[in-house]
């Protein structure tokens, strides 16, 4: 099948198999010719004709058309002498499928009436009776012909049925690439926003502890310095109970899993942001929170977004305007189809030329893309920093 199905002009080694074809079809003509008329067996000259003819095979993939037309010089006077007509029939037949299998079906049907054509009028004009037995043998010549027109329109279709094949696989594994990459930075994201949220609350509350230690050691506050630790260990805490959620999804250490996706907890929503904004308040900002839910349902993925997006730019607040910072947070249906998240603080924001640019935004963009919405983060005109995101209250395709 893997001969059949593979285009003639692309094989390998055409050169030596057409050489051992040729050398085949010119035993198999001595054979015929001693055996099939021993009346009409060739002389000298009639041998040579017809052992010449079967050479031009060697070369029948490069130029069929050319090597049919090279052979009819030799064959004509083969049988304008009489000889046994039946002999040269494998040549004969080898080129006619090559050419047919070669070329398209109207060059095949002009050259199969030229070959009969010549043939039926150089033995008509020797032995009418030879042409009368030449012409009932004519649709051996008509079915080889038809043999090589089916051949060839088969391969196009094999061709082209592995054409979409390939292009299949390649869609198959461009769509696997695009998944590992979206789930890449997925991972990131969720790395960022709970890594540098808790790093950035440990590194003020830290920052506070110190600053008591260092200030007024005479009049120690022991008070402040173990409320300060306790926010410390509770954010430590929280973060590696995250952490450890999303290793499992990404190790798929449960057993009892199966295939799903999601984290074994609920997704982080509106109703976890006072723990943020307590979080916030424990590292020196002062935070006012106005949270009004819509009337209907809220898609999780939109409710995690809004939580995340909430999360980073407190912490954005924190680290870059310090404690102090005044911030306000605003959550309420925009209209009937959108969640408007805000967040405004008197900061500067972060630094827009720095060593180590952060991620931040960029992450808070992506999760408002990944559910349908929008985010815009810039300074106020006024001063400070605000962070506006619009995010769908429904997920793609779900009705409300």
């Amino acid at each position: 099948m893997a001969v059949i199905n593979r285009d003639p002009m692309d094989a390998p080694h055409k050169t030596r198999t057409d050489a051992l074809v040729a050398g085949g079809a010119g035993a198999l003509s001595v054979v015929l010719a001693l055996l099939t008329d021993p009346a009409r067996s060739p002389d000298a000259l009639g041998w040579t004709l017809l052992l010449a003819s079967a050479v031009p095979l060697v070369w029948r993939r490069r130029n069929p058309l050319l090597v049919l037309l090279a052979m009819i010089p030799l064959l004509a006077p083969y049988h304008a002498l009489d000889n046994a007509h039946t002999a040269p029939i494998p040549q004969t037949w080898i080129m006619l499928y090559t050419v047919a299998v070669t070329g398209r079906p109207l060059r095949t049907v002009l050259t199969g009436i030229g070959v009969l054509s010549v043939m039926l009028t150089v033995v008509l004009s020797i032995n009418a009776h030879q042409g009368l037995e030449l012409l009932r043998i004519s649709g051996w010549v008509v079915a080889v012909l038809f043999c090589g027109v089916d051949m060839r329109v088969y391969r196009q279709y094999m061709a082209s049925v592995l054409d979409r094949a390939e292009r299949a696989e390649r869609t198959r594994e461009e769509e696997a690439r695009r998944r590992v990459a979206e789930e890449r930075l997925r991972i990131a994201r969720d790395l960022h926003d709970l890594l540098a949220h808790s790093i950035t609350l440990i590194g003020v509350q830290t920052s506070v502890a110190s600053h008591i230690l260092t200030v007024d050691p005479d009049r120690l506050d022991r008070s402040a310095i173990a409320a300060s630790l306790e926010d410390i260990a509770d954010t430590c805490r929280e973060a590696r109970a995250e952490l450890r959620t999303t290793l499992e999804v990404l190790r798929d250490v449960r057993p009892d899993r199966g295939d799903r996706d999601e984290a074994e907890g609920p997704l982080p929503d509106l109703a976890s942001l006072p723990a943020l904004v307590r979080a916030a308040e424990a590292a020196g900002a002062r935070v006012d929170l106005a949270v009004r839910e819509p009337a209907g349902r809220l898609a999780p993925a939109t409710g995690a977004a809004a939580y995340r997006i909430v999360q980073e730019s407190l912490t954005n607040a924190v680290r870059h305007a310090g404690t102090g910072v005044r911030v306000r947070v605003a959550v309420a249906p925009d209209g009937g189809s959108a969640l408007r998240v805000t967040v405004t603080d008197d900061g500067a924001g972060p630094p827009k030329h720095g060593p180590t640019p952060g991620f931040g935004i960029v992450g808070m963009r992506e999760r408002a893309r990944s559910t349908g919405g929008t985010l815009d983060a810039g300074p106020r005109a006024g001063g400070g920093f605000e962070v506006l995101a619009l995010l769908p209250l429904q997920e793609k395709g779900t009705a409300p």
